[in-house]
């Protein structure tokens, strides 16, 4: 199965015109859509159960100008980062809709039956996913992880954060069928982490002299772009929430039916059982 379709990031950056509301859809940043896409492997070994290997890649971004909220848009914060997760998921069926009917029209008066192929699914699991968030520094996207922009492994800085992060996926799915071979979906997945600095933001403000003094100019500019009322974002002031980051994903899935590649010989000993494959 493959899929494409759009991601949305729920953290410390963008977000609506108002105060952030942490793991909310309600501070969905549309200006901020990503896009993604993914790959996988879905096995069904009951009737009412199945279960999917996938590997999603995404690029998630938040952006504080483009919030009219007075905190965030003076803060002036922004990242991207391409996120890559791997998880294993169990699917229960909560609705099908599931019938073969014959393929040949044995006379001239027999009635051909339609197939029918629809499912209603939701899912859940665990995964880990790779993060890399990058911001924009005089036209350049530049890495924020080796900037340690909120003193990262500096004296009296936050602590290192990992490039990895255990995930749980959950969400809701439709599948139907194009054919007996190949099947068209949508789905919906929410997906919550276990870090908080998918977009390099979670503590308090750093230093800024000693950021330039240790890591350069950009890193000094980076942690502290802010550009009204500054002195809300001095040293040692709230700069994230420390509430772990979340995304989301829509995915349109195409997946092919692989269990069983000739209906004409195998409908007749597999008929219950064909009745719910894939």
């Amino acid at each position: 199965m493959f899929g494409i379709g759009a991601t949305q990031f729920l953290g410390d950056l963008g977000g609506r015109d108002q105060i952030g509301k942490d793991y909310s859809l309600a501070d969905i940043d549309w200006p901020s859509t990503g896009y993604g896409g993914m790959v996988g492997f879905r096995y069904r070994f009951h009737p009412y159960w199945a279960t999917t290997s996938s590997l999603n890649v995404g690029l998630l971004r938040g952006n504080d100008a483009q919030t009219n909220e007075i905190i965030r848009q003076s803060r002036n914060l922004h990242f991207r980062s391409i996120v890559v997760e791997f998880h294993q998921r169990l699917e229960v069926i909560i609705l099908a809709n599931e019938k073969f009917g014959n393929r040949y029209s044995l006379s001239r008066h027999s009635k051909k039956m339609k197939d029918h192929n629809m499912q209603l699914y939701l899912f859940g699991g665990v995964g880990i996913s790779y993060f890399n968030p990058k911001a924009q520094y005089n036209g350049t996207w530049t890495a924020l992880r080796p900037l340690s922009t909120e003193g990262q492994g500096l004296p009296d800085g936050a602590p290192k954060a990992l490039p990895i992060t255990a995930t749980i996926p959950a969400g809701i799915g439709f599948r139907w069928g194009l054919s007996r071979m190949w099947r068209m979906g949508v789905e919906a997945t929410y997906v919550k982490t276990f870090s908080d600095y998918i977009d390099d933001v979670s503590t308090n403000y750093y230093d800024s002299d000693i950021l330039l003094a240790e890591k350069g100019a950009e890193a000094a500019f980076l942690s502290n772009p802010s550009t009204e009322n500054t002195t809300w974002f001095g040293t040692g002031q709230q700069r994230g929430d420390e509430q772990k980051d979340a995304y989301f994903y829509v995915n349109v899935v195409f997946a092919r039916n692989v269990t069983y590649k000739d209906y004409a010989k195998q409908r007749k000993a597999h008929r219950w059982k064909g009745r719910y494959k894939f």
